[in-house]
C-alpha cells in the first residue's frame, strides 16, 4: 500500500496513515507528514512500526478498543475519535482527530493534525454557546414583557369596569335624546376596548402556556354545537343592541356527534373571536351565521357575515400577530390567537370572500378517535 496512489493522496493531505500490525502496533504507510517528527524522539520514515500508546499518541489507548471492535466486525463504516490535544517535544499544544476504517482485509488508522478545521469547530462551538446564552436572555426578557403586559392590561381592565358601571348608572337617569345617543356611543367604545383587552391577553398567554392542554379523548372532547350555542347566547345582547342578528345555520343536525379535539373554554373563545370579528364588520340589519358541517375525519365550522369583505392584500395577513382586517385601527390579536390554538390542535383555519358578498371564516377541527 505504501506505493499506492491512495497513500500519496493522504500524504498530500498531510494525514498520517497507520496500518495495524497487531494490537497497539502500527506500521507507517506512505510518506509520513512532517509534523509527526515533532512528537517522535527518533527519526520516522515509511514502513517503520510505532506503538500506541506506549510511545506516540497515548490518548488513543481507549479509542483503539472501539476501533478493534469495528475492525473485527469488518464494518464498512468509519469511527472517529473526536478532537484531542497533545503537547509536542517542545511543549507546544496541538489538536488531532483520528479515524478508524477498514479497507478490505487491511485495518487502517488515520491521524490528522487540525489547523483551520479545529479553529472553525472551536468557533462554531463558541457561537453555539453564545446563541444559547442569547436565547436564554431573550426568553427571560419575553417573560418580563409578558408579565408587564398582563399587569398593564389588568389595570386597564379594572378601570374599564368602573367606566362600565358609570354608564349603567347613567342609563337610569332622565337623559335627553342627545345624551342617550352619546351614552350608546360610550357603551360601544367600552365594548370595543373589552374585546381588545381579551384579544391581547389571549394572544400572549397562548404563546406561553394556554396551548399546552387539550383533549383528544372522545369521552371528554368538547362539543362544537354546544360551544356555538353558548357563544350565541353570550353575544346575542350585543348583536341585538346594534341591530345585527346572530344565528345558527338552519341545516345543522342537532342529533349528530359534534365532538372535536380541543379544549372547551378555548373552543368557545375561538368561535366568539370569529363572531366578534364578523360583528365588527357587519352593517345594521344584517346577519352573522355560524354553520357546522360533518366531514369524514373532521368538522368544519363556518362564520359568515354580510359585510363588505376584506381586501385581498390584507386577507393574506389577517392571521398574523398585530395584523388589521380594515381601517378600524384595532390591533389584530384575536385571529392570531385562533390560528395558534387551532394549529396546536392539529386543525386548520382560513378565510375567503363569499360570492354574494361578505366574508367566511372557517375552522376545520379533527374528530377524536374512539377508544378501542
Amino acid at each position: 500500500m505504501s506505493n499506492s496512489i491512495t497513500a500519496d493522496v493522504f500524504a498530500a493531505l498531510d494525514i498520517l496513515v497507520l496500518e495495524r500490525v497487531d494490537f497497539g502496533r502500527f506500521r507507517i504507510t506512505g510518506t509520513p507528514p512532517d509534523w509527526l517528527q515533532l512528537f517522535c524522539r527518533h527519526q520516522v520514515k515509511s514502513g517503520m512500526q510505532i506503538l500506541i500508546p506506549q510511545q506516540e499518541f497515548p490518548f488513543l489507548e481507549n479509542f483503539l478498543i472501539d476501533a478493534e471492535e469495528l475492525w473485527n466486525r469488518n464494518d464498512k463504516n468509519q469511527l472517529s475519535s473526536g478532537i484531542w490535544y497533545q503537547l509536542d517535544l517542545s511543549g507546544k499544544e496541538h489538536h488531532f482527530e483520528a479515524t478508524a476504517i477498514g479497507v478490505k482485509d487491511t485495518k487502517i488508522l488515520l491521524i490528522k493534525l487540525l489547523y483551520e478545521e479545529f479553529q472553525e469547530k472551536r468557533n462554531l462551538i463558541q457561537k453555539a454557546r453564545e446563541n444559547q446564552l442569547n436565547y436564554q436572555y431573550i426568553t427571560k426578557e419575553n417573560q418580563k414583557k409578558d408579565i408587564l403586559i398582563h399587569c398593564i392590561i389588568h389595570d386597564i381592565a379594572g378601570q374599564l369596569s368602573g367606566i362600565n358601571c358609570c354608564l349603567m348608572l347613567l342609563e337610569t337617569e332622565n337623559l335627553t335624546p342627545k345624551a342617550r345617543e352619546y351614552l350608546e356611543i360610550g357603551k360601544k367604545q367600552a365594548l370595543q376596548e373589552e374585546i381588545l383587552i381579551r384579544d391581547i391577553l389571549n394572544a400572549f398567554s397562548a404563546e406561553i402556556t394556554s396551548l399546552e392542554s387539550f383533549t383528544v379523548d372522545a369521552d371528554t372532547a368538547p362539543n362544537l354545537l354546544t360551544s356555538a350555542q353558548e357563544v350565541i347566547q353570550l353575544l346575542s345582547p350585543t348583536f341585538v343592541l346594534n341591530k345585527v342578528h346572530l344565528q345558527l345555520a338552519d341545516n345543522i343536525d342537532q342529533t349528530s356527534d359534534w365532538r372535536v379535539i380541543g379544549d372547551k373554554s378555548r373552543l368557545n373563545r375561538i368561535i366568539a373571536n370569529l363572531a366578534e370579528n364578523a360583528f365588527r364588520h357587519s352593517p345594521m340589519d344584517s346577519t352573522v351565521t355560524i354553520g357546522l358541517q360533518q366531514e369524514e375525519d373532521s368538522i368544519l365550522v363556518t362564520v359568515d357575515d354580510q359585510g363588505s369583505g376584506i381586501p385581498a392584500e390584507i386577507a393574506k395577513h389577517i392571521f398574523e400577530k398585530f395584523s388589521q382586517a380594515g381601517n378600524s385601527g384595532r390591533v389584530g390579536l384575536g385571529l392570531y390567537f385562533c390560528r395558534m390554538t387551532v394549529e396546536r390542535w392539529g386543525g386548520q383555519i382560513g378565510y375567503f370572500p363569499l360570492p354574494q358578498g361578505g366574508s367566511r371564516f372557517w375552522v376545520r377541527l379533527l374528530k377524536p378517535k374512539p377508544k378501542t
